[in-house]
């Protein structure tokens, strides 16, 4: 293959560090005009080896941006009034600007009860019904991360989305749902696709812009992008590998994402410039 042809990869490592520099002065500033340290609280419950490794990688960088990060741990057989508990009190402290309840949360919890519970103000992942109702109506909130820094990536790298037809795979309330909100409000076309969508393969090549948020490894196939296209890959499986067969699409993209180091760096960069803004907002301070 003529390494000409091949896509330009969509780096969010860049982008997100500019944001994180730019958090980073807002933390400065709201430190000088409340004394308050925008904190970020994250429940764990169970041991999922990926979800505490995505902990550990949020913690760090918000001590890097001057953040404190606050994490609780419960054990995987907690129940929902177990964690909803937790959520309240986390609610109700005044020094906690930002709450996540990480998942995949353990069944049968029900993570929709404990999303509920986290208020609208420091909802700064978008899970809530609140938050996501905003965004569909495109008023204020703060938008499930990995969606909003997809929108800016995609921004970054001057995609057109104005007309053009948009696909997005994957329809989970926190990624596919919001993403397609985010980019019909942006003028796109778009079509949300699903595990019992029929005929798959070709809605995927009628795509302009393809979003890859399955949570299947390799699940997108080369023969199912069209020449040209730009391929954003939102997910993360075992192996560093994400939803889509990177050595297969970069050759017809004309963009692509790579997994690690595409959308992963701009989804913490995301939540943390979130949790800023939070906090700004909680204490009444310009910044």
């Amino acid at each position: 293959m003529d390494p000409a042809n091949k896509a330009k990869l969509m780096d969010g490592q860049p982008l997100a560090r500019r944001v994180l520099a730019g958090a980073i002065a807002k933390v400065e500033r709201l430190r000088a005009g409340s004394g308050a340290v925008p904190t970020l609280a994250t429940v764990l419950v169970g041991d999922d080896p990926a979800s505490a490794m995505y902990v550990r990688m949020k913690r760090k960088r918000c001590e890097e941006a001057g953040i404190k990060s606050l994490v609780l741990e419960l054990p995987r057989d907690s129940t929902t009034e177990q964690l909803v508990g937790e959520v309240r009190k986390l609610a109700a402290d005044p020094s906690v600007h930002g709450i996540i309840v990480q998942h995949p949360i353990p069944t049968p919890i029900d993570k929709r009860a404990a999303f509920e519970t986290i208020p609208l103000s420091k909802d700064v992942d978008g899970v809530s019904s609140a938050a996501l109702g905003r965004i569909i109506l495109g008023m204020p909130a703060f938008g499930a991360c990995t969606p909003v820094g997809i929108m800016r990536l995609l921004r970054e790298y001057h995609v057109e989305l104005d007309g053009v037809h948009a696909v997005v795979l994957g329809r989970s309330p926190i990624l596919g749902r919001p993403m397609a909100s985010l980019l019909i409000n942006a003028h796109a076309t778009v079509t949300l696709c699903h595990s019992r969508s029929r005929a798959l393969p070709s809605i995927v090549r009628g795509a302009d812009v393809l979003i890859a948020a399955v949570g299947k490894a390799r699940f997108v196939q080369g023969g199912w992008v069209k020449v040209g296209a730009v391929v954003v890959d939102a997910g993360y499986n075992e192996g560093n590998v994400g939803d889509v067969d990177f050595d297969a699409v970069i050759e017809p993209a004309s963009l692509i994402t790579p997994v690690p180091g595409g959308v992963g760096p701009m989804t913490i960069a995301t939540l943390i410039e979130h949790t800023v803004g939070a906090a700004a907002l909680q204490l009444g301070v310009e910044v």
